[in-house]
């Protein structure tokens, strides 16, 4: 099984496991789902885009607490029609919303997940082109009056490569902004 179809079915487990709590409650469901679209830059480096999910609930630090899951990928960014590498980042992240009642909210996250890079040719075969992913990002979310939210940070990866300890193409620094439209909310 692909490693996105994993963080997939954990995240959407998580979800029906806080589901199961609540059930036979008053409020069947406690929480929010946001799901959209992810827009990444590797600083110095390559545009990946892909998708993100994100789960709050008042039950849970009062909704301060933020859970997340994340594909980005440069085959739907700097890859696509060009000779750049194709590489997948699966994330699971948590995160703590200050402000969380108003509609700026800066935030801070920690995010784990897996790396793989894809360089095509056999002659690589003797490069890293994977690797466990353990970052940091701060920034600033925006939650509009309609159903959508914009976020945006700056995010540091702690296991960078070097090309010879690690994937060449896994750069440190990197920028980020989702768009998420709330999916289902019940308070």
């Amino acid at each position: 099984m692909k490693k996105k179809h994993v963080l997939s079915i954990l995240f959407i487990t998580c979800i029906l496991y806080l589901h199961a709590q609540t059930s036979g409650t008053k409020d069947n469901w406690l929480g929010e789902i946001k799901g959209g679209v992810r827009i990444q830059k590797a600083q110095k480096l390559y545009w990946e885009n892909g998708f993100a999910f994100d789960f709050s609930s008042p039950r849970i630090a009062g909704s301060r607490i933020h859970f997340g899951v994340s594909y980005v990928t440069t085959r739907l960014g700097s890859a696509m029609g060009s000779n750049a590498i194709k590489q997948d980042n699966y994330l699971l992240s948590g995160g703590y919303h200050f402000r969380h009642q108003k509609q700026f909210q800066p935030f801070a996250r920690l995010n784990l997940g897996y790396f793989h890079a894809d360089y095509e040719d056999e002659i690589f075969d003797v490069l890293p082109n994977k690797a466990f992913l353990y970052s940091i990002d701060a920034g600033l979310e925006y939650k509009l009056t309609i159903p959508l939210t914009v976020s945006v940070s700056t995010g540091y990866n702690f296991n960078s490569g070097t090309g010879t300890s690690g994937p060449g193409t896994l750069y440190p620094v990197y920028y980020q902004m989702s768009i998420f439209y709330t999916l289902l909310k019940k308070k």
